[in-house]
């Protein structure tokens, strides 16, 4: 169920369309959706992914990302019921879900929404300031949000172009609050590092040329989330390749 609301998040924000005033409806002939037919992952397949009435195509994401945070929320429900087990549930699901989110928008549309990347910041804060002192909090932000906003500056005065869109800075300031100045200088290096190997390899087998632009996003994603899920695992990564 709340990855058949991702899905309408990730449809509405880029596309200024209401989350509140207005009812589900085909993007193609504009019919309302019935509730029978807006049924997590049955529906889809009832419908054999066609819109009811003009017989328009619906996308394959739409069901993915409902089995996905249906996975998610599976794999990461607590074995034994706690009010401390179900705050950390409800944390570490909805950054998955926010990731996602951002993932999917930034590929389809190149932009990171204000409003999602607020939201994971007040996730962030909050759980942060409960974990962490409050300068890991306070000086993490900053450098996550203050290096890249330095750097895509002075790349500006060199080059004359904007070299990091603003939502990136932004997601990255908002990631800053939890993982730290460690944290958030390794998620940059990483997050660089991946983006430039992906560029690079689509620049030779001739997929896009230097002057294209790429989302960004999904590398900063890629790297946050291995970093919060699986802390042990990209600890021993970074161990190997930058000694520390």
């Amino acid at each position: 169920m709340i990855g058949s609301f991702l899905n309408a998040v990730i449809y509405r924000l880029p596309n200024n369309v209401s989350m509140k005033r207005t009812r589900s409806h085909c993007p193609s002939c504009d019919k309302l959706i019935f509730w029978y037919e807006n049924i997590p992952i049955l529906s889809y397949l009832f419908l054999r992914g066609k819109c009811s009435g003009c017989k328009t195509r619906i996308s394959i994401q739409y069901p993915i990302v409902e089995l996905i945070s249906g996975i998610a929320g599976l794999l990461l429900m607590p074995k034994t019921f706690s009010y401390m087990n179900l705050f950390f549930f409800v944390f570490y699901f909805s950054v998955f879900e926010c990731f996602l989110a951002l993932f999917i928008i930034d590929l389809k549309h190149k932009i990171l929404p204000n409003s999602i990347n607020i939201y994971l910041a007040i996730l962030l804060l909050i759980f942060g300031l409960i974990r962490f002192p409050v300068t890991h909090v306070i000086f993490g932000g900053g450098i996550g949000l203050l290096f890249p906003l330095g750097f895509t500056y002075l790349f500006y005065l060199i080059k004359g172009k904007v070299g990091l869109g603003g939502g990136d800075i932004k997601l990255w300031g908002a990631l800053g609050l939890y993982l730290g100045i460690k944290g958030i200088v390794i998620n940059i290096f990483f997050s660089c590092f991946l983006g430039s190997i992906i560029g690079v390899s689509y620049i030779v087998i001739k997929k896009m040329d230097k002057s294209q632009a790429i989302p960004f996003g999904p590398f900063i994603i890629i790297v946050s989330f291995v970093q919060i899920f699986f802390p042990s695992y990209f600890n021993e990564i970074t161990r190997l390749v930058v000694g520390f």
